[in-house]
């Protein structure tokens, strides 16, 4: 399969693109970015590669996939087979399929949406959504006070999977200072050779705790 067919449909300011395009750089695969913003998501052309309307979206030849941790897991398997990124040992495997769980999970309604309602004014509740995200950061920092990387020994898709919603959670109003191995550990992801930034946004105030954290 000629790997110039692969074309990413995306925003750069989407950390679930984001974390496809970092993991295409270090598997040193050629792509063409094509730019899925809001209008375009709504598009019949972009239903039928998606009809959820959600990015990313890798078109790799014939394939058609959504689903951003889909979309790593699958070019792991298919590029790079005997590469470290998804380990075979089973509670390494394990490992990492529960931080992909977390990224779909606390992630997601943590720094992301935090970071979304505040940002563009997305639906949601950004106070809940801070308590969500700090519960998460104090968990990870607690994780990787002992370690580099969160699943393993070694960088992995877990380590790509929430890097940038965490990274990015003082756009949404989340301070990073009190976590100081979250801290650590994205400045290993930020020094390695393939990392490429995702654009910053501005920093808002950070937002106060929810009422039943405070009681």
């Amino acid at each position: 399969m000629n790997q110039s067919a692969i074309v990413l449909h995306g925003t750069e300011l989407s950390g679930h693109t984001h974390r496809v395009v970092l993991l295409l750089r270090a598997l040193g695969l050629p792509y063409r970015f094509e730019v899925a913003d809001g209008a375009r998501r709504a598009s019949a052309e972009f239903r039928a590669l998606n009809p959820l309307g959600q990015i990313p979206v890798l078109q790799d030849g014939g394939l058609i996939l959504a689903d951003s941790n889909a979309i790593l897991v699958y070019l792991v398997r298919r590029y790079a087979p005997d590469s470290s990124w998804l380990p075979e040992e089973p509670a390494a495997a394990a490992s990492v399929q529960r931080w992909l769980s977390i990224a779909a999970g606390e992630v997601r309604y943590g720094p992301s949406m935090a970071r979304i309602t505040l940002q563009w004014g997305g639906p949601g509740d950004p106070v809940a959504a801070a308590g969500i995200a700090r519960r998460l950061l104090a968990f990870m920092d607690q994780h990787l006070s002992g370690r580099t990387w969160l699943a393993a020994d070694h960088v992995t898709l877990a380590d790509l999977a929430c890097y940038s919603y965490v990274a990015h959670a003082p756009e949404g109003g989340i301070p990073l200072s009190p976590y100081p191995f979250v801290r650590k550990w994205i400045s290993m992801v930020e020094a390695q050779p393939w990392f490429q930034a995702m654009p910053a946004s501005p920093l808002p105030e950070p937002l106060l705790e929810p009422l039943a954290e405070r009681a």
